[in-house]
C-alpha cells in the first residue's frame, strides 16, 4: 500500500462547510474528495475543470458600476426603454 502523507491548507469556513455538506451527500469524506481531485490532476496534468475570471468583477466594470450607482444617488442617471424590455399595453 502506498504511504500516505498529511497535507494542510486553509479554507474559508463557509467554503469548508459547503464542501463537507456536498461530500456527505455524495458519501465521501473531504479527504477522499481531495484525493480524487489530486489523482485526476496528476493523471491529466491539468486542473480538471475550467478556471477563469468572471469579467463582471473586473476593476473596470466595478468602477463603471460604481459610477452608475453614484449617478443614480445624485439623480443624474437617465433611463430609457429599449427593445429588450416589453412595455405593458
Amino acid at each position: 500500500m502506498a504511504q500516505t502523507v498529511n497535507v494542510n491548507f486553509k479554507l474559508d469556513a463557509d467554503v469548508k462547510k459547503s464542501m463537507e455538506q456536498v461530500c456527505s451527500e455524495l458519501g465521501l469524506s473531504m479527504s477522499a474528495a481531495f484525493t480524487v481531485f489530486a489523482k485526476k490532476v496528476g493523471r491529466e496534468k491539468r486542473i480538471p475543470f475550467e478556471v477563469s475570471v468572471d469579467p463582471f468583477y473586473s476593476d473596470s466594470n466595478i468602477r463603471y458600476l460604481e459610477n452608475i450607482a453614484h449617478d443614480i444617488k445624485e439623480g443624474k442617471a437617465h433611463f430609457a426603454e429599449h427593445d429588450l424590455i416589453e412595455a405593458d399595453e
